[in-house]
């Protein structure tokens, strides 16, 4: 009786006639992140080359079309003057509440209470960043909304409050994301 091979071996082995049954690896041409290079896609030529047909696909080489595509998340979505003039009540309250807090030393969980209790919104609702800060509260940005309506609010390193109506970014933040490299 002729000796069996090792578990790893047979593994092995068996590993090997798979191979060569299915042809060893797949084809490249079968990966859909080369259909692109397939169809034609390349760079969009620069304004002293002539032009591709109308509709063919390209890569911006643009920097400013560029940088508006990485920072595309940051727009706020659309939003009528109505939704505007309803929410408005509610940025006149969040401004008064920040105002209160203004360079006294508070918190994120008494910043987030006081803006959720000026918007109607549970304080983990609101979202928050914080800039400068000391003892006393110097800097930070709140918001939130319900809907596409957001309202913001600021308290900046001189203490001044601002607060106003927005549309949601398009990833859905009533604060626009900070972005960078």
């Amino acid at each position: 009786m002729p000796p069996f091979p090792s578990r790893p071996a047979a593994g092995a082995l068996l590993l090997l006639a798979l191979a060569a049954l299915t042809g060893g690896c797949a084809d490249p041409a079968d990966d859909p992140r080369a259909t692109a290079s397939r169809e034609g896609m390349r760079f969009c030529p620069s304004p002293e080359e002539p032009p591709l047909a109308p509709g063919t696909p390209c890569i911006s080489q643009d920097p400013a079309q560029k940088y508006a595509e990485n920072h595309a998340f940051q727009k706020e979505m659309e939003i009528g003057e109505e939704e505007r003039a309803a929410a408005q009540g509610k940025a006149e309250a969040l401004a008064k509440a920040l105002r209160g807090l203004a360079g006294k030393p508070v918190g994120q969980a008494e910043v987030q209470a006081a803006a959720g209790a000026a918007l109607g919104l549970e304080p983990d609702r609101i979202e928050y960043r914080e800039g400068a800060r000391g003892a006393a509260l110097t800097s930070v940005d709140v918001g939130g909304g319900r809907t596409k309506v957001c309202v913001k609010g600021n308290i900046d390193e001189q203490g001044t409050v601002t607060a106003e109506v927005s549309g949601r970014t398009m990833d859905g933040t009533c604060l626009p994301g900070l972005g960078g490299h």
